[in-house]
């Protein structure tokens, strides 16, 4: 068990002495001859209790329990006197909380029986405050889940919000399909900016483990000793800043979905330890010989070629294929130019509204050109164009050609100088139609009663055509 702390105060020696020989044989003794030094001793040592004489000079046994309540509101009081005046009493237990007053002289017996049982309402207090710390540490990590889960779920990660109806982004939904409702490993492959981590937060609340925890690190954001700390934890003192226990992700998040992105720049120390999870389960804390075991679904993503990297010896083979149960290849945007204009109509409007400017659409040429460019940084790139073609209109009129970047027109002059069919008859009939159809709605404010009037048609006849044109 452990040996309690005693601080014993009194100016008189011989006290001190006998009290010393009482209780040194159970307890660690300390003593002060003055309340001033036994503060001193107070600052360095853990004291479960405190002995000390009502009259002491310079500085009253009471003064002294007084001065000790708010620094060390724990510890046990108990008070010796040779004078049982009532009203100092009285102020020593109200004011220096004391928890018992022993008149002088003493019985020996007596004595250390009631420090035992002071000891023993030590204990229980002391328990207490540790059950009570590791309920409040407790709660406070179950309102940070709790609340990191609703944001979590309140995302945009919806499967009808990831736009796209080409026949490229069809054959991505069909796999996501198969595989939403399972925990299997799913690894997402295809340029920066594609919107891989859409997917893998689509997957995860559309799965089975929806309800719990899905939690996202960038592999290639940390260097190797923070990121294996902040995927697997550590042990308080196992390195410098190390200052107390650390969950990893993988144990924050079991239960639920691990989302590692960038996967492929990760060590090969690091890739052995995500192996050893991936196969067995389990893990290990740094500075811990003891294995956790965890249920966690991992997402991975990547914007390079893992068969080549297993090729180069810069990606373990054994991990390429625990990582590859289920490849997902998620298409750049110059492969699925069917979805540019519904992705930039919906930037249009989610920016529109968050810079307060009611731009009524594009031109026709803008909308050309933005088919016609390649995006290098995909979906990323288009959102950051639209967002700055906003900012740069006045707000009531269409996205025009002017607003685009110089490297979006200047591609579509390269492009024509290099020879691109004409227009056939359909085609130059459909964007007539649809530059008549903007400007019609530009001149009546939007108004759509008007503008069929102004083109001699009729409101449904009008909506027909907008919606063929994909015009809002």
């Amino acid at each position: 068990m452990k040996r309690y702390s005693l601080l014993i105060v009194d100016d008189e020696k011989d006290i001190l002495r006998t009290l010393t020989l009482t209780f040194e044989e159970d307890y660690e003794v300390f003593t002060a001859p003055s309340g001033a030094e036994a503060l001193e001793i107070l600052a360095k040592e853990e004291i479960a209790l405190i002995i000390a004489d009502q009259r002491m000079p310079e500085m009253s046994g009471i003064d002294f329990l007084e001065r000790t309540v708010e620094k060390y509101p724990q510890v046990i009081r108990i008070i010796l006197t040779a004078y049982p005046d009532a009203a100092s009493l009285l102020q020593a237990i109200n004011a220096g909380r004391v928890y018992r007053y022993i008149l002088k002289p003493w019985d020996r017996a007596e004595l250390k029986i009631t420090v035992k049982r002071a000891l023993e309402s030590y204990k229980l207090a002391s328990e207490n405050q540790r059950l009570l710390r590791e309920l409040q540490a407790a709660n406070e990590q179950l309102k940070a889940e709790n609340l990191y889960l609703k944001r979590e779920v309140e995302r945009d990660s919806r499967f009808e919000n990831l736009i796209g109806k080409s026949p490229a982004m069809k054959r991505v939904f069909d796999l996501v399909d198969k595989v939403i409702d399972s925990s299997v490993t799913v690894v997402l492959t295809g340029e920066t900016g594609t919107g891989k981590g859409l997917f893998a937060h689509c997957i995860h609340y559309h799965g089975p483990r929806k309800g719990r925890l899905f939690i996202a690190q960038n592999c290639g954001a940390l260097p190797d000793a923070l990121l294996e700390s902040e995927l697997f934890g550590h042990r308080r003192g196992a390195f410098t800043g190390a200052v107390q226990d650390k969950k990893g992700l993988f144990e924050v998040a079991d239960g639920g979905t691990i989302f590692l992105d960038e996967v492929s720049e990760m060590s090969p120390a690091m890739q052995v330890k995500l192996l050893q999870i991936l196969q067995e389960g389990t893990f290990r804390r740094i500075g811990e010989t003891e294995y956790k075991r965890v249920d966690v679904r991992t997402i991975s993503a990547t914007n390079k070629d893992l068969e080549a990297e297993v090729k180069k010896g810069a990606f373990r083979e054994d991990l390429y294929y625990r990582l590859s149960v289920f490849p997902i290849r998620v298409p750049p945007l110059r492969e699925r130019r069917d979805d540019i204009p519904l992705l930039a109509l919906h930037f249009l409007e989610k920016h529109h509204k968050k810079l307060n400017k009611p731009v009524v659409g594009f031109s026709q040429e803008a909308m050309e050109l933005l088919c016609g460019y390649d995006f290098p940084g995909n979906v990323r790139e288009l959102e950051n164009m639209i967002e700055r073609a906003v900012a740069l209109s006045g707000g009531d009129a269409a996205i025009t050609a002017d607003f685009l970047p110089e490297k979006v027109q200047q591609h579509d002059r390269v492009r024509n100088t290099a020879g691109a069919r004409p227009d056939t008859l359909k085609e130059a009939t459909d964007r007539l139609e649809r530059q008549m159809l903007i400007e019609a709605l530009q001149r009546c404010s939007g108004n759509k009663t008007q503008a069929a009037q102004a083109l001699g048609l009729s409101r449904m006849g009008l909506q027909k055509m907008l919606k063929r044109h994909r015009l809002r």
